[in-house]
């Protein structure tokens, strides 16, 4: 898989205007991801606009509800023909194993990912905001353990813990890694971040990196910048 493949660019925008003038700017990128931003001002619509470009997409709702609600919104979104698709791993065991079950006969089924823990977040936040009595590190690798167990294909983490879980839950497990910043760029509201180079070396799988291109002057030498730079 080459880096322009592992490198998933949010449609971090508030609405379709926005995203199909962001998808004409760039139209060397393969893998795009819609948050709640954008789908909650769109729906499925812009899913269909990169559906019809050919693009892939990683629907990034983060599901965390009772397990029946879970299930249920995880076989509505298998529907729209996506790659990848989160929840959250603090659902528990059961809203996980019942979204794996949810989506087992859909025609093409996306990945199923398990938010860890958030990367605005820290070990600060955890100790004492969240009342978690666990190092970060252990924190994350606990959840990412417990979607393993629950038949969940991966997990999104900072690059900062990818290490530890692919050593652990093995190389068929997808790493997605947000909070990654080139050496050039600011780190925004991003709390554990790491290069793009180093996080893949590391063991991510695929790369999340918006604001460094889409809110760069010119969002295309941006995307250039970074493939050059892990390819260096």
């Amino acid at each position: 898989m080459s880096v322009a493949d592992q490198i998933i660019v949010p449609l971090d925008v508030p609405t379709e205007e926005a995203a199909i003038a962001l998808l004409d700017r760039l139209p060397e990128i393969r893998f795009w991801k819609v948050g709640l931003e954008l789908f909650v001002a769109t729906g499925p619509t812009i899913l269909k606009h990169l559906k019809d470009r050919q693009k892939k997409i990683f629907l990034d709702l983060k599901f965390h509800d009772i397990p029946n609600t879970v299930a249920g919104a995880c076989r509505s979104a298998s529907e729209y023909g996506i790659d990848l698709m989160t929840l959250h791993a603090t659902a528990g065991k059961n809203a996980l194993k019942a979204a794996t079950e949810a989506i087992a006969h859909s025609p093409s089924p996306p990945q199923l990912l398990a938010i860890t823990l958030l990367t605005s977040l820290n070990a600060r936040d955890l100790a004492f905001d969240l009342k978690i009595p666990l190092e970060l590190p252990e924190y994350a690798l606990q959840m990412a353990l417990l979607a393993k167990d629950s038949g969940i294909n991966g997990a999104v983490c900072s690059p900062q813990e990818v290490a530890p879980l692919r050593r652990v839950c093995g190389q068929d497990f997808v790493l997605v890694c947000p909070g990654v910043r080139p050496t050039w760029a600011q780190t925004g509201d991003q709390k554990r971040v790491m290069t793009p180079k180093k996080a893949l070396e590391a063991g991510a799988d695929y790369l999340v990196i918006g604001r460094p291109i889409t809110m760069a002057d010119d969002p295309v030498m941006a995307w250039k910048r970074i493939i050059d730079e892990v390819e260096s």
